[in-house]
């Protein structure tokens, strides 16, 4: 499955859901609110935009946003908010790609780093963000937590959601720290949509280990956007990078 052609016109269509899960005012605020401060009054990179469900409301909190982005169908999704003017995207791979300028914020949201699917990439992802970045600026990367502690000896599944009209189930390939993420959507007729996303699960201290490679030190990690304190049990993480002031 190639990343292009996951987030095609309908997964573009499909992404925003004004006011319910992840555009959540409970989710989204406190997501915003963060990266606000974080941001220091300077201007904030955002790699794999998307359709824009962080960087518009953040613009709109007086953070100039910059964006990177593969899909051309989720760009054009977020010019139906903001235009180039507004929020400036650059296409190209995460990895890779290069923005204008420099910032005192680049940030990772919602699993994204994962979409890149070799080690290699995702260390690319780390130096490609800290040289961006001006001294003493910060990079910040929302993920979760692989939960192979789910999986009993010969599984390869675990179902993480279930609820009316809705599974989400994750399948394992624990040798090249794979998952590939199935999406079930259903009413009650016969027919139901698909919809599937492969990943690369990192593990924290791997995470970690990556930042150091690219000139990181690890500032704060906390279980959320909120502060809550980052323990065995969480289930994902937001850990905040920065390049030292002095380096």
């Amino acid at each position: 499955m190639e990343q292009e052609g996951i987030w095609d016109g309908d997964a573009a269509q499909r992404y925003d859901t004004p006011g319910t899960g992840m555009f959540a005012p409970e989710i989204l605020g406190p997501t915003v609110n963060r990266l606000a401060e974080l941001a220091g009054g300077g201007a904030a990179l955002e790699f794999a935009i998307g359709t824009g469900r962080v960087a518009v409301p953040l613009v709109e909190r007086g953070v100039p946003v910059t964006g990177i982005e593969l899909s051309l169908p989720m760009i054009h999704q977020l010019r139906t908010k903001a235009d180039e003017a507004t929020i400036p995207v650059i296409v190209g791979d995460m990895a890779t790609s290069v923005a204008p300028g420099k910032y005192t914020l680049v940030y990772l949201v919602y699993n994204t780093i994962s979409n890149l699917l070799t080690q290699a990439e995702q260390v690319e992802c780390f130096r490609n963000a800290a040289r961006h970045l001006t001294l003493g600026g910060r990079f910040v990367i929302e993920l979760w937590v692989p939960e192979l502690r789910k999986l009993p000896p010969g599984q390869t599944a675990t179902v993480w959601d279930s609820e009316p009209g809705y599974i989400g189930l994750d399948t394992y390939d624990v040798l090249r720290q794979h998952v590939v993420s199935h999406h079930f959507s259903f009413d009650d007729t016969k027919q139901a949509q698909l919809f599937r996303s492969p990943h690369r699960y990192i593990w924290p201290a791997e995470l970690d280990l990556m930042a150091q490679l690219a000139g990181f030190e690890l500032e704060t990690r906390h279980a959320d956007w909120a502060g809550a304190a980052f323990t065995a049990e969480s289930r994902s993480h937001v850990s905040v990078y920065r390049i030292p002031p002095n380096q």
